[in-house]
């Protein structure tokens, strides 16, 4: 999780992979999460919106971009802290795992930790995530691959045009998601780790983390003794 300012500089320059598609790397206020916002042209969504839905506004209406749907690779409250006010004011679709669902509202002592609300779902229905590879924008295309044991219904969101693993918390650049906490399993974990390691990704994929330093394949393969087949 050490990475350099320059390092830093490069991996935002490469995700700007085009003029018309956008991935950016976001840490919204209070810093904690990694956040990504997908834009081609005038439309954005979000995968793992952490922090308060005020300041995202804003970060809409600043780039001139309009919400069209939520992405959350798990259920727990730093990664979906902002979703259900966003999806009230917008009126977006929030997809998350359905077997995450559970989670939803608890752990809300993260919430005070960081000052923030706590998630009150209210008349905001998350929608369980669809299977298989689908477009999440205009010449977006994105795969779903389940990756349990951080939480029973984590996901990670791989878009193979671009070359960009989200990897939610299941696995860091030095070591996994934790899985001493409701619903975790560690050998489940180990075998979603173990699955993604056998799906060949090229070394230059480059993989947004949930927290913390962005990474690489091959940085993985490096300096992650669990990513690796068993």
């Amino acid at each position: 999780m050490r990475q350099s300012k320059n390092a830093h500089v490069a991996a935002r320059k490469k995700m700007q992979q085009t003029n018309n598609v956008k991935f950016d790397v976001l840490n919204m206020p209070p810093e904690n999460t990694n956040s990504v916002l997908v834009s081609s042209g005038g439309d954005c969504v979000i995968f793992d919106a952490w922090g308060r839905a005020a300041d995202w506004v804003h970060e809409f209406d600043s780039r001139g971009v309009r919400l069209r749907a939520i992405y959350s690779t798990h259920g727990h409250p730093d990664h979906i802290s902002a979703a259900p006010d966003l999806v009230r004011k917008y009126n977006v679709p929030w997809f998350i795992d359905a077997d995450d669902l559970f989670l939803i509202g608890q752990n809300n002592n993260i919430l005070d930790y960081y000052s923030l609300p706590h998630i009150e779902l209210g008349n905001v229905h998350p929608t369980s995530m669809p299977d298989g590879p689908l477009n999440i924008l205009p010449g977006i295309k994105m795969e779903i691959i389940k990756t349990p044991g951080h939480t029973p219904g984590g996901v990670v969101f791989w878009f193979p045009d671009f070359r960009i693993l989200l990897s939610g918390d299941t696995v860091f650049d030095e070591c996994l998601g934790r899985y001493d906490l409701p619903g975790g399993d560690r050998h489940k974990l180990w075998d979603s780790v173990e699955r993604l390691y056998k799906m060949d990704f090229s070394d230059d994929t480059f993989v947004v983390h949930g927290h913390g330093a962005n990474s690489t394949i091959k940085q993985l393969k490096l300096h992650n003794p669990w990513f690796r087949a068993r």
